[in-house]
This record gives C-alpha cells, sequence and structure tokens, in this order.
C-alpha cells in the first residue's frame, strides 16, 4: 500500500457553512439568539421603569432617558474596536468577553449609590455589550450556508425582539413591588442565564479565518471604503433615523400613558412591550419575503408600517394606540432585520467593519435621537413627537428608494439572497 506523501498533503475541504436544517444550524441560532436576551434585555434594562426612575431620583423625563441613551452611545462607540478585536481572536470569542463584561457590570448597577455613578456604569454596561451586535451578524454570514443567511439574520434579530421583551417584561412588575433597583438585578440575572445558555450553545466555528495586523491606517482604508459606498451609506442613515424614532417612541410613550387621561399603572405600561412580539414576526417573515420581492421593496415595506402604526398613536383611544404600536414595531423590526443583513450583502470585504458601521448609526439614533425624543415630548407633547419621528421615517424611504435601484431587487430573487441587491 502505498505510503501517503508527507509533502503535499490533501488540501481541506472549502467551508460553505451550515445548512439550514442541521444540528448545527440549529444550535447557532438558539445560541445567538440567547446572546440577543443578554444583550437587549441589559442595554434596555431601565425602559420599562423610566416614570419610576424619574419620580424615585426626582428628575426629568430625558434625564431619566439617559441610563438608556449612554448604555447606547457606549455601544456604538465601541462596536468598530470589538469588530477589528473579532477579526483577530475570533468571533465567538470576543462575543463572550463582551457578554461576561456586560453581566458582571450589569449585576453592579442597581448599587449604585447616586445617579451620575448609575450613568457611569451604563456607558461601561453599553461598551461591553458593543461586542455582540456587529459580530453576530459576521458570524452568521461566515457558519451559516449562502442560500440561508438571510433567514438566519432574520432569525436573530427575532430573537433580538424576544430578548428586549423579556428584560422589560421582568422589569415593570418588579420595578412596581419593589423599586426600579430590584427591576435592573432581576433583568441582569436573567442575562446571566441567557450568557451561561449561549456559551453551552455556540457551535465553534468553522468559517473564521483570523485577520492580519494591518494597522489603524489599513483598518481605517477599509471604514473609508464602506462610507464611499452610497448603498452601504444609506443604510446606515436608515439604521440611525428608524432606530432613533422607535426609541423615541418606546422612551416616551410610558409617560404618556402613566398620565392623563390614562393614568395606568407600570405594570400595565410594560405589556406595551409585548408589542415586540410583532417583531419577531415580521423580522422573519420580511427576511422570506425578500427572496419574492427583493430587498428594497420589503424595506420601504417596512417604513410604510412604521408611519400608519404612529398615525394610530394620534388618536385618544387606548385600544387604536396599542393597535398602531404593533403595527410600528413589526415595521421597526422588518425594516431593520433587512438593513442589517443586507451590509454583509453589499460589503464584499470587511464585512464585521461594515456591520460594525450599521450598529454605529443604528445606536448612535438611539442615544441621540432618543434622548432628543424627550426634549420634543416635555416642550410640544406626543403628536410632536409622533409627527417629527413620521418625518424621520419619510425621509429614510425617499433614501432608500433613490439609492437601492429597483433593479436589484431581480437579482436577489434569482440567487436566492447570496447577491447584494
Amino acid at each position: 500500500m502505498p505510503l501517503l506523501s508527507t509533502h503535499n498533503p490533501p488540501k481541506p475541504e472549502p467551508w460553505d457553512g451550515h445548512p439550514k436544517g442541521s444540528a448545527a444550524y440549529g444550535r447557532l441560532l438558539a445560541g445567538l439568539a440567547f446572546a440577543g436576551v443578554a444583550t437587549f434585555a441589559q442595554l434596555y434594562s431601565t425602559q420599562a421603569v423610566l416614570p419610576i426612575m424619574a419620580t424615585d431620583l426626582q428628575i426629568t423625563a430625558a434625564e431619566a432617558a439617559l441610563t438608556i441613551s449612554l448604555a447606547t452611545v457606549g455601544l456604538a462607540v465601541t462596536v468598530i474596536p470589538w469588530s477589528f478585536l473579532a477579526d483577530r481572536i475570533g468571533r465567538v470569542r470576543a462575543m463572550t468577553l463582551g457578554i461576561l463584561a456586560a453581566t458582571v457590570l450589569g449585576l453592579l448597577a442597581p448599587l449604585a449609590a447616586t445617579f451620575p455613578i448609575l450613568l457611569g456604569l451604563r456607558l461601561l454596561e453599553g461598551m461591553a455589550l458593543g461586542g455582540i451586535p456587529a459580530i453576530a451578524i459576521a458570524y452568521l454570514n461566515e457558519e451559516v450556508h449562502k442560500a440561508h443567511a438571510a433567514l438566519a439574520a432574520g432569525t436573530y434579530v427575532a430573537g433580538t425582539t424576544l430578548g428586549g421583551l423579556a428584560g422589560r417584561l421582568v422589569a415593570g412588575p418588579v420595578g412596581e413591588l419593589w423599586g426600579w433597583r430590584a427591576a435592573t438585578l432581576a433583568v441582569s440575572l436573567l442575562a446571566a442565564v441567557a450568557a451561561v445558555l449561549f456559551l453551552l450553545l455556540v457551535p465553534k466555528a468553522r468559517g473564521f479565518t483570523p485577520a492580519r495586523a494591518s494597522g489603524l491606517r489599513g483598518g481605517a482604508r477599509t471604514l473609508a471604503g464602506h462610507l464611499r459606498n452610497p448603498r452601504l451609506l444609506a443604510l446606515y442613515v436608515q439604521a440611525f433615523l428608524l432606530m432613533g424614532g422607535f426609541v423615541a417612541v418606546y422612551n416616551y410613550l410610558g409617560f404618556r400613558l402613566s398620565g392623563d387621561p390614562f393614568g395606568l399603572p407600570a405594570t400595565l405600561i410594560s405589556l406595551i412591550f409585548v408589542a415586540y412580539l410583532s417583531g419577531t414576526v415580521t423580522s422573519r417573515l420580511a427576511a422570506g419575503l425578500t427572496l419574492k420581492f427583493g430587498r428594497r421593496t420589503i424595506l420601504l415595506a417596512g417604513i410604510v408600517l412604521m408611519v400608519l402604526g404612529l398615525v394610530l398613536t394620534l388618536t385618544q383611544l387606548l385600544v387604536l394606540i396599542l393597535a398602531g404600536l404593533l403595527v410600528f414595531t413589526g415595521g421597526f423590526f422588518a425594516a431593520h432585520s433587512i438593513g442589517a443583513g443586507w451590509t454583509g450583502g453589499i460589503a464584499t470585504t470587511g464585512r464585521a467593519q461594515a456591520a460594525s458601521l450599521y450598529n454605529l448609526a443604528y445606536y448612535l439614533g438611539s442615544s441621540v435621537i432618543g434622548w432628543a425624543g424627550g426634549l420634543v415630548f416635555q416642550s410640544f407633547g406626543w403628536t410632536a413627537l409622533a409627527l417629527a419621528v413620521i418625518g424621520l421615517g419619510c425621509t429614510t424611504a425617499v433614501i432608500t428608494a433613490v439609492v437601492h435601484p429597483a433593479s436589484g431587487d431581480g437579482q436577489t430573487k434569482r440567487a436566492g439572497q447570496t447577491l447584494p441587491a
């Protein structure tokens, strides 16, 4: 029997990614879903108890919302450094470091002696969480078969909606019974359990190749190349405007419902976040519909739903307000799932950095517009805030329609999401 040559070892088979239906595919999505719970439950852990916090600490609505805005600022400014670190040490290792650090900081936040200390801890917590969102999308693109990448991204976004919902549903009732500190502690414990499940489930990376150190100059070239791409830039503008409007609506709708003429308690107000379930459905549905109608069409449809939902919130009828919130939330997550997944399709190199720029814009919008919406709400009321967010949606729709050509949708449908569209 001839001996195998030691000089020409067989080349490893090219890695095409886990196909849909495989055990590893299921574990990957489940693991990232728990990462989404650990991330987004903590990131927005104070949102359901902002009115309680404002009363307890004797601060304004906009000041209370800083506990959200500073956490998202921290995430925004670190997503790009995290992406470069993940290129060197691996996606799973980087996400693990981020989740563990955020969990520790989240458990410390309820112990903050003063409001400034609380804000500092929330900022650091957000910086730790910067290691998850963009890296998760890059990890998906490397580990999932290309034909199923868009569906996997939609499933991941659906998982993040469940994470955000779980944190808010826990915080509301606990906050009403024992105060906002107990509420944030309960959410941090939930996130700690989710972090452990992520570590147990997520498969070892097979499609990752460590990047050679290119230095600051090489990194800057990669980022500049993405920013010169008008289609990527349009997605970043979309992320900034839509996420900003989305967070503003959820930050201040609770204040509206706790005041006249509604006077709802914190536990009932926390139930408005059940509307996130519509986003869980539409983010997956939108990913599937792109195969038939194209990304551009579904993204625009999501924005239309956001606008229609906000129109319903302008009434004084609680049923219509809640129905409008469902429609608005479903539209937002449909648009977001398309935008988040599209970055990896358009960017042929530096995908982690392309996704990081999307997340940078996304969370800067959350921080800036989410906080500034409070100034509009305090000065002019809910109608002015809703109309301002409608304006943001219409601006995004125009940019999307102009920059992304309709002809690109055909490419997406024919290629089964494997080509940029």
